[in-house]
């Protein structure tokens, strides 16, 4: 097995490099516009709207790019998967076309900033493919390559791949990208501070009073005073009645970085089929290069064990090469909508001066590049070609209802089941160090979590979000909600929202 080639703790290649702390908020404050999230979507608005002019707070609520865009696989692509079928039945063919548009003007958007600034990030054209090893696979593809006539998207069917194994059909979209996106989102954070934008760490925002001007509340009971608030922290922190808990979807996935002799696929390459498999190319912090292979998605909170995910990855990636090391490996965490086009604008119709940026669907380099296009025009005033596309009140009964039913079904049966009781909770004194599972304390569940010295954490497992059952994540270490994908740290402390308050400890002797 590949067990023992895989790191026992999670580090992800984008996160090698030093990047500069920031203080916490410690006093209360006035913005002009106040930006919650520094992943690409959050960092890039707050770019958009200072060379604009205006005054910009940008808060995080543990450290910056520490969030899904530290945790990606740094595909800039307007190919994901094979969607445009799916987009032709549920938004409409004009629609399908705008989202590939959009899409490709975020490719030429992040071009334009490495252009601008002089970005050494790795950067590089690559087309993508889409590729299938079954004739179902192969008949789906087709359909696919058909609907690229339609819509005059950039590609074709076709059976030349790099790759090393036979494939039934694969399809390309032609010059899309790739990137290492810590180094390209550094230099915006450097003319952010230029600019003297306030940038906070371990700043957690925590709620929204409403207003002309509203006010973001932080963890420690500070506040911020803006005209505009962008809500642009993965989850929405705060759903302010436009009932975003009960139509995203939380889905987890795993990445690796393999060193191998062989050469590496020119391309990037995502197939057909379960269980899903990315390939791609990389440099790491030493310019070598090296094979990155993801894949693996869940629903979040729904894996007993995640670790076998990594395994995985790893017995696919011995099928096809020899491998002399895997120095990385990561996890991240991604929304979905229900129609699979984010949820970008303002949060709610009768809420015109809060934005939000969510449901990026795994393709966050341009999804979040989109999102603060389309927040700077609207708060710009400008008409944006997108906007209605990605308009978060766009919903109708025609495109999702299924999906809305089927998602709430599912939280509804992980919020029941975690209720039950079940005879497989161990004894908090059963525990191997490093190993956490629920445990009986005096006859109720609870989490616990045993280091490697021996200290014992214990948590109320109930999420502080909507009250479901955690789920133990033994690959990363934490406590994980299988309902809305809330994350928390052994001691309780929260990882990911949309869940803002701790978990509460248990004493035990």
């Amino acid at each position: 097995m590949g067990e023992h080639l895989i790191p026992s703790k999670p580090t992800s290649l984008w996160r090698e490099l030093q990047i500069e702390t920031f203080p916490a908020l410690s006093e209360n404050i006035a913005s002009d516009i106040t930006v919650v999230g520094s992943g690409i979507a959050g960092i890039t608005t707050a770019y958009r709207l200072v060379k604009s002019g205006y005054q910009v707070t940008l808060v995080e609520a543990g450290r910056i790019l520490e969030g899904t865009t530290g945790y990606t696989t740094a595909k800039i692509s307007a190919q994901h998967g094979l969607i445009y079928q799916q987009l032709e039945k549920t938004i409409g063919q004009e629609n399908a076309k705008l989202y590939y548009q959009a899409n490709q003007a975020a490719i030429q958007a992040i071009e334009q900033n490495i252009n601008e600034h002089n970005i050494a990030c790795d950067f590089s054209y690559q087309d993508a493919f889409v590729y299938g090893e079954t004739e179902r696979a192969k008949k789906m593809i087709e359909k696919e390559a058909e609907l690229y006539e339609r819509l005059d998207i950039d590609g074709e069917k076709t059976d030349r791949v790099d790759l090393p194994f036979p494939v039934t059909a694969a399809i390309r979209m032609k010059k899309q990208a790739q990137f290492h996106p810590v180094k390209y989102l550094l230099p915006l954070i450097d003319f952010l501070k230029k600019n003297q934008t306030n940038i906070y760490e371990n700043t957690r925002a925590v709620d929204i009073e409403k207003g002309d001007q509203p006010k973001v509340v932080t963890k420690d009971g500070h506040t911020i005073t803006s005209n505009h608030v962008v809500i642009a922290s993965h989850f929405p922190f705060k759903d302010m009645d436009g009932l975003y808990f009960s139509r995203l979807h939380v889905e987890r996935s795993y990445s690796l970085a393999v060193k191998t002799d062989q050469p590496i696929p020119q391309g990037m390459y995502l197939n057909v089929e379960e269980p899903k498999r990315s390939i791609r190319k990389a440099l790491d912090t030493n310019g070598e290069k090296v094979l990155l292979v993801g894949g693996e998605g869940h629903t979040s909170g729904q894996s007993e064990d995640t670790f076998q995910h990594y395994t995985n990855l790893v017995e696919f990636t011995k099928e096809h090469y020899t491998i002399h090391d895997v120095p990385y490996r990561w996890s991240s965490q991604d929304m979905s909508t229900l129609d699979m086009v984010p949820y970008i604008g303002t949060i709610t119709s009768n809420q015109p001066n809060i934005y939000v940026a969510t449901g990026f669907a795994k393709w966050g380099m341009t999804q979040g590049t989109i999102a603060a296009d389309v927040v700077h025009d609207m708060i710009t005033g400008r008409k944006n070609p997108f906007e209605d596309l990605y308009s978060p009140s766009r919903f109708k009964k025609s495109s999702g209802v299924k999906s809305f039913t089927k998602e709430n079904a599912d939280v509804a049966k992980e919020f029941v089941k975690g209720k039950l009781p079940t005879k497989s909770k161990k004894d908090v004194k059963d525990l191997e160090p490093d190993q956490g599972a629920i445990v009986k304390v005096e006859g109720k569940s609870a989490g616990a979590y045993k280091d490697e010295n021996g200290n014992v954490s214990v948590v109320d497992t109930t999420c502080t979000h909507m009250g479901c059952e955690l789920a133990w994540n033994n690959a990363e270490r934490s406590w994980d909600c299988p309902c809305h994908g809330s994350r928390f740290t052994v001691q309780g402390e929260v990882i990911e929202g949309p869940a803002t308050q701790p978990l509460n400890k248990i004493n035990v002797e």
